[in-house]
């Protein structure tokens, strides 16, 4: 007996120490000009992971798997700074240098601007989402926004830079703080852009809430992009609802659509823009067509229904990531889930469809930077390598879930 649990705690330790050398940490100092800053406190954006730094400033984050990291600091009587980090094969040591926020008083100028609610209502619609979830969210500290609406370009921007925008989510069940460094609104495209820094924290809640909690949790990840990625990491697409297929698009709608989205911002959000001009669809064929043709006033798109593989579309990168690269566009069809009413309410002109697909959910993945490499945990390591549309850009903030989010 003596000699048995002697070999399972053996088996025990070495399994213990095999994690230990996959894993990897982010320490360092946090400082201003005048010297180290204890108290701060550092997240990791996009995950519920965060630290504070001790009476000398030092920091610590360990059990990190090899990665793309954004690193947040805030503080107060200091500006919020962001450092990316990328873990390789080895733990990384950081210095982040804060600068006070200093208000120049006589720089501070109070303008009363009669449209600044209408502006926020049309950012929370765009930016927090107008699904069920984003019901149930609502935006703690509005005042912080700092809104611009461009009359001439038609263009509404909106900025947190020196603090984050505190968004309860009692749908989920999250605290998100999220440094917003630019949300972009184009009243005449319809294009929606923003990027930035979130940070999850659970909310409190009795069990019953918790369990509800866990399964509306559950639906938002499924069928998400980071539900696609993960599956396509572990080689289990098909298997968990996903059907990838390519859409071809001619030149002329492909261009059109381009003019509208600065390749350089990375996610266009209106499925608007996805045909212009797009009116009715015909299947060529028998009952089961090899393409579908999508007749616009600028042109055709063709569905090829011949179904992507993931083993010639994912490519092993490394132990810790993997890429893909194609042409024209992937459609994604996720097959386990239907579309919501309120999606089907509220999009005006979405891309058209075989009817044997009318009521799943479908996305478009363009990718802008070649190739989209991304990890097991169905984080990217570049966001602004691709573009979604559909129902990928449907769903937003709302319905956003931290990066360490399990199932």
């Amino acid at each position: 007996m003596t000699k048995n649990w002697l070999i399972v705690l053996v088996v025990l330790f070495l399994g213990v120490q095999a994690h230990a050398q996959n894993t990897f940490s982010i320490s360092g100092i946090v400082r201003d000009k005048k010297g180290n800053l204890p108290g701060a406190a550092i997240y990791l954006s996009g995950y519920k992971i965060a630290t504070v730094a001790d009476n000398g400033g030092k920091f610590i984050i360990n059990n990190l798997r090899p990665g793309n990291y954004d690193l947040l600091v805030q503080m107060v009587g200091y500006l919020p700074f962001s450092k990316n980090v990328v873990i390789s094969d080895k733990s990384v040591e950081v210095t982040l240098v804060l600068k006070e926020n200093v208000v120049r008083l006589n720089e501070v100028v109070i303008r009363a601007d009669p449209n600044r609610e209408r502006y926020i209502r049309v950012f929370k619609a765009y930016f927090i989402g107008l699904t069920e979830n984003a019901k149930d969210c609502k935006i703690m500290n509005p005042n912080i926004l700092r809104v611009d609406f461009d009359r001439d370009s038609g263009i509404l921007t909106v900025k947190t830079d020196d603090d984050f925008l505190v968004i309860n989510n009692k749908a989920l069940g999250y605290k998100i703080k999220y440094l917003i460094k630019l949300f972009q609104y184009n009243d005449i495209t319809k294009v929606v852009y923003y990027e930035g820094y979130p940070y999850y924290e659970d909310m409190s809640g009795s069990d019953n809430q918790k369990r509800r909690w866990a399964a509306k949790r559950l639906k938002a990840f499924r069928g998400s992009p980071q539900h696609f990625y993960r599956s396509l990491f572990n080689n289990t697409s098909k298997e968990e609802g996903f059907i990838i297929n390519k859409l071809i698009l001619n030149q002329t709608i492909e261009d059109q659509i381009d003019s509208l989205a600065d390749t350089n911002l990375g996610l266009l959000t209106s499925p608007k823009l996805i045909y212009p001009g797009a009116k009715k669809s015909n299947l060529l064929g028998n009952a089961t067509p090899p393409n579908t043709i999508f007749k616009g006033s600028e042109g055709n798109g063709v569905l090829d229904l011949a179904e992507v593989l993931p083993d010639t579309l994912v490519h092993v990168y490394s132990n810790q990531a993997k890429k893909i690269d194609f042409t024209n566009i992937l459609y994604i069809i996720y097959t386990k889930e239907l579309e919501s009413k309120q999606y089907k309410k509220m999009i005006v002109n979405p891309f058209l469809r075989p009817p044997s697909l009318r009521n799943v959910q479908i996305s478009l993945l363009k990718m802008l930077v070649a190739p989209i490499y991304f990890y097991e945990n169905g984080g990217i390591f570049n966001p602004r390598s691709s573009r979604h549309s559909g129902y990928w850009a449907w769903e937003k903030i709302a319905d956003s879930l931290p990066l360490d989010y399990m199932p």
